[in-house]
């Protein structure tokens, strides 16, 4: 006799309970071992994480199993953390359903758990693609049955490494200005952890009113009965194409520069378990290589996601079509192509995300120090890559760099727990497939630096560690002269 799969709160309470449970068993949260610190009466935070998305949730996690505190900050408001619910315009994640994302192995902390507990077995296996919203929820869930320490509405603006041991961290809060101090940093701030969107020179000296980039927070009802061209043939492109025309948008054109739509995405074909451990010990022109030639192929847009567009008959895709100029007249833009010349009363920039740290000027009192890989190696002719050039060239725990030693005392306190730590780890800093990987990597790196800091302090633990195994009762000496040979 079949039983049926508990459903809705009550499902999802018996889960909560199995979790707890599992995490007991695991001995998740190991016992406090850092000694507790402060500077000048103000209490010193072990990690302090920037951004309270899925990285800074998985990182957090995977800090409480060594027994490590963190505290994570994020200028979001509770539940919007992320671009999920705020600037993500796609129906449904790119990953397969499959994939456990921040779950660090607990089988009771998953997607699929958490959907199965609350709508079923025949549910999950109708699913074909996770809604980007119910992702947002579950990603709500983890955060609170994990406890993690979230303070919402803290905006970091400005990141001060010291020489000392400590790095200060200004943040806005609700209640004021103040000025935090921590051991580690960590920089969780996601696809535009250091820099932001990527607007081509041709913008230069267009309205802004006239435009935006995909990632902007935009209304996109008020694109109804317009024009719209759409620069760029990606995901986000799709995702704001098709958000337009389900809008009302009069129609849309798509421009691509290459000639035609790139068919496989290269970069799932590189998702093995070898590359995800293995990409940081590999020598560098091999993770320069490997990286490149993602990026040359480029990631085509989700099956989905193109059909969303291409079901309207007022969508146009547009290949060939390089962008020469964009010009205004009046409340019309003019963009000079390739091919020609197009007129639209709105344009959406998806041309994606670049590392520029003037974007970031929280950043500011350290960016110029940082070493990045355009300074470490020379790719041959024919591999040559911004994005790779300007990439952060990390330690071995995410950990920045110094372009010349002793400039920047405390830098390497600071650890780059997102996009831009591609070229150096893989792509375990960020995307759902790996992120597990990464945040293990992260916070078992953290424990032993730690450790290595406080050693004088553990070493004297260790010296009054005085807990007796044993009370002296167990045994009774022996008259050893009873048992041993007589004397010749």
């Amino acid at each position: 006799m079949s039983v049926s799969p508990p459903m809705g709160m009550a499902g999802l309470a018996a889960l909560e309970e199995r979790l707890a449970h599992d995490l007991l068993t695991l001995n998740w949260r190991a016992r406090p071992w850092l000694p507790t610190r402060s500077h000048g009466g103000q209490a010193v935070i072990d990690v302090l994480v920037i951004g309270a998305g899925q990285a800074g949730l998985a990182a957090s996690m995977a800090l409480a199993q060594q027994g490590v505190a963190a505290v994570l900050l994020d200028r979001a408001p509770a539940d919007y953390e992320g671009p999920w619910a705020t600037t993500a315009r796609m129906e449904t994640l790119r990953s397969p359903k499959e994939l456990t994302g921040p779950a660090l192995g607990v089988p009771s902390l998953t997607f699929r758990a958490w959907f199965e507990a609350q709508w079923g077995r025949d549910a999950w296996d109708a699913l074909d693609k996770i809604p980007r919203l119910q992702w947002m929820d579950y990603l709500r869930w983890y955060r609170r049955v994990t406890g993690a320490d979230v303070r919402n509405g803290h905006a970091a603006t400005a990141v001060r490494p010291r020489a000392d041991g400590l790095v200060e961290v200004d943040v806005q809060a609700p209640a004021g200005h103040a000025t935090w101090l921590a051991r580690r940093v960590v920089l969780a701030t996601g696809r535009d952890g250091l820099g932001g969107p990527q607007i081509p020179p041709f913008m230069q000296d267009v309205e802004r009113g006239l435009w935006a980039h995909s990632s902007d927070v935009l209304d996109y009802a008020t694109l109804a009965g317009k024009r719209v061209g759409v620069i760029g043939m990606g995901s986000s492109a799709m995702d704001s194409a098709s958000t337009a025309l389900e809008c009302g948008a009069a129609s849309v054109d798509l421009i691509a520069r290459r000639a035609a739509m790139p068919m496989v995405n290269k970069s799932k074909g590189s998702g093995v378990p070898g590359l995800t451990q293995g990409h940081y010990d590999l020598p560098d022109a091999w993770k320069w290589r490997i990286r490149h030639y993602i990026n040359a192929q480029q990631v085509p847009p989700p099956h989905g996601s193109t059909l969303r567009v291409s079901r309207h008959a007022n969508a146009f895709f547009h290949f060939g079509c390089a962008v020469h100029a964009v010009t205004q007249a009046g409340r019309e833009l003019r963009v000079a192509t390739a091919r020609g010349t197009f007129a639209f009363n709105f344009l959406i920039l998806a041309t994606g995300f670049a590392i520029d740290w003037a974007q970031k000027p929280e950043f500011a009192p350290f960016a110029r120090h940082v070493r990045t890989w355009g300074e470490r190696y020379r790719p041959p002719p024919g591999e040559e890559d911004r994005e790779l050039f300007d990439s952060p060239d990390l330690g071995p725990v995410f950990e920045f760099q110094e372009k010349a030693p002793g400039t920047c005392p405390g830098l390497d306190r600071i650890h780059c727990f997102c996009y831009p730590a591609a070229l150096s780890h893989g792509t375990v800093s960020g995307d759902i497939p790996a992120i597990s990987d990464g945040a293990r990597r992260l916070a078992s790196g953290i424990a032993g630096l730690l450790y290595r800091e406080d050693v004088e302090h553990h070493h004297a633990v260790l010296q009054a560690y005085a807990e007796p195994e044993l009370l002296g009762d167990e045994w009774t000496p022996a008259d050893t002269s009873q048992r041993v040979l007589p004397s010749p």
